[in-house]
């Protein structure tokens, strides 16, 4: 991140989203390991001979199959749910400098998103039960434009959400930041236009 860093810009804090979304996942990790390591014994002993006496005589044939099956849905569960969230989750970060917030998501098809503070007029905290109970929340950036953005699952969002308007109030006051730095292109419609931090209204001074 400091080699994307534009000239004067320092970070004030890299976090990722609250873990609470990994909490199934590793409660999955534990238990499926264990419940196959359990089914895995209970084959070996002859469980479904006894569960089904018709099959008692071919039981023994069929052990390797169903154990082989019980690893496999094991494995099955472990890399295709709870790996994939673990590195999703890895993979997301959010860092706040002292002129943008930058918002990135994915790793193999990655996805950037960045706010000006010069651009930003409103700073909203959503928050679930849930979340205000691990002081997380959904951090919604007004920049003047219908579709606002929202950083989702912020931890300490109270605290995060105060280093944003400590890094707007140290903006330089009495114009843009970096207005002859940002790469404004008016024929973009994702472009966002910085708004002035400070617009004072009359006309010239005459005295």
């Amino acid at each position: 991140m400091r080699k994307e860093l534009l000239p004067g810009e320092q970070v004030i804090v890299v976090t990722r989203p609250q873990p609470r979304t990994l909490i199934f996942p590793a409660l999955l990790f534990i238990l499926v390991p264990a419940l196959a390591a359990y089914a895995s014994a209970w084959i070996v002993k002859g469980g479904p001979g006894h569960l089904v006496p018709v099959v008692r005589d071919s039981a023994r044939q069929w052990t390797p199959w169903l154990i082989g099956a019980c690893i496999g849905l094991a494995a099955w569960v472990l890399l295709g749910y709870c790996l994939p969230r673990v590195l999703s989750w890895q993979a997301t970060k959010y860092t706040l400098t002292s002129q943008r917030l930058v918002a990135r998501y994915g790793m193999l098809r990655r996805r950037d998103q960045q706010v000006w503070l010069a651009a930003v007029r409103n700073v909203e905290i959503h928050q679930s039960l849930l979340q205000r109970i691990l002081r997380s929340g959904n951090i919604s950036l007004d920049t003047g434009y219908p579709a606002g953005t929202v950083v989702p699952d912020v931890p300490e969002a109270a605290t995060f959400r105060s280093f944003i308007f400590d890094a707007i109030n140290e903006l330089p006051q009495g114009g843009v930041l970096g207005a002859g730095e940002l790469p404004y292109d008016n024929a973009s419609p994702w472009q966002i236009e910085p708004w002035p931090l400070e617009k004072r209204e009359g006309g010239r001074d005459e005295r």
